[in-house]
């Protein structure tokens, strides 16, 4: 059982490396260009606070892998971008380390790479508190993620098929650990009542993780042994959609958004739209598959640029940004706050 999940993990870093990306909208969300910005390039202040800690940068390293041997290779490389750029770092999901031991160290040698960073958990809503627990413990993470998938569960040949306690296990693990939880999708969006529903339960970190990335419907289709599911290649909402539904609720929860993040104009606009911190996970596993210097090299000139759009738009700090003017294209006017 052990193999046959180790080589699911394999599988869906394969099928993601293959996807060129889906819409994520980010084509209908543009900034006002700002000819004089009056500042400098030295000027720009990335700084900002997510997970309850300040980073220089407000962008993360989200949920990936772990399980195998070569996910635990990409793990370290992972955590030296990490470690290399101070970069909160989420592992991906801890279940099969959970139930077989011998794969703890595909998770851990993130913590032994980055032993003084910001590392985030990653267990399911059908985990037990003692799951929850003994997946902080395995990492010593400083925050625990919460995945809902149900998307890829139901379109999964050997998925779940039980929802209905999710939130209850949620609501038991955030009154349990001692860690900030943050609740998030696996690249198909949050809507107002799902967020909503979260806040009831005491949820106060939400990463909307919305359409456009790695899609996992097609990855089930992919593995499936009917490989039926094409007419959902669609499915979910973006995060550019999930973001501007669920502003009325940004004043109680923090909100992380993913999902296709691809270049640091993605990054400014999801920031602009109500992002306190962005995940980026395609971007980091295909820079970890380059030699450590070119590797290092790509990363940095991601967040060199990210620097120099915030010239563009005269923005020195985050809140500066937060109060761009930016239009709203095509179906998205509906959410337009200046009409």
């Amino acid at each position: 059982m052990s193999s046959i999940r180790s080589q699911r993990k394999d599988d869906h870093v394969a099928h993601a490396l293959e996807q060129n990306g889906f819409k994520n909208d980010f084509e209908l969300v543009r900034f006002i260009h700002n000819s004089l910005p009056n500042m400098n390039f030295s000027d720009v202040d990335l700084s900002s606070h997510y997970f309850g800690h300040a980073f220089e940068y407000p962008v993360y390293i989200n949920a990936m892998t772990g399980g195998s041997d070569k996910t635990r290779e990409i793990n370290q490389k992972l955590a030296m971008i990490a470690k290399h750029f101070g970069l909160a770092m989420a592992v991906g999901s801890q279940h099969v380390a959970l139930d077989d031991a011998s794969q703890i160290p595909s998770f851990s040698i993130v913590r032994e790479t980055n032993p003084d960073g910001f590392i985030i958990g990653n267990i399911n809503a059908n985990a037990s508190v003692d799951d929850a627990i003994r997946a902080i413990q395995m990492i010593k993470a400083d925050a625990l993620g919460i995945h809902i998938n149900i998307a890829q569960e139901i379109t999964m040949d050997e998925g779940d098929r039980d929802f209905a306690h999710w939130l209850d296990h949620i609501e038991a693990i955030i009154r349990s650990v001692d860690v900030p939880v943050i609740v998030k999708e696996v690249g198909f969006g949050m809507s107002d009542e799902t967020v909503r529903q979260l806040l009831d339960r005491g949820v106060r970190y939400v990463d909307v993780s919305g359409r456009g990335g790695t899609n996992f419907i097609m990855i089930e289709n992919a593995r499936s042994e009917r490989k039926r599911y094409d007419y959902l290649a669609d499915w979910g909402l973006t995060p550019v959609e999930s973001l501007l539904m669920t502003q009325p609720y940004h004043h109680q929860a923090q909100m992380l958004a993913s999902g296709g993040v691809t270049n640091p104009l993605d990054v400014m606009k999801l920031l602009r739209l109500g992002a306190h911190g962005v995940g980026i996970s395609g971007y980091f596993l295909k820079a970890a598959h380059l030699e450590t210097d070119a590797m290092f090299d790509e990363v940095e000139l991601f967040l060199e640029d990210l620097r120099k759009l915030m010239v563009l738009i005269g923005a020195s700090d985050l809140t500066a940004l937060r109060k761009r003017k930016i239009q709203l294209l095509e179906r998205l006017v509906m959410y337009d706050e200046t009409k």
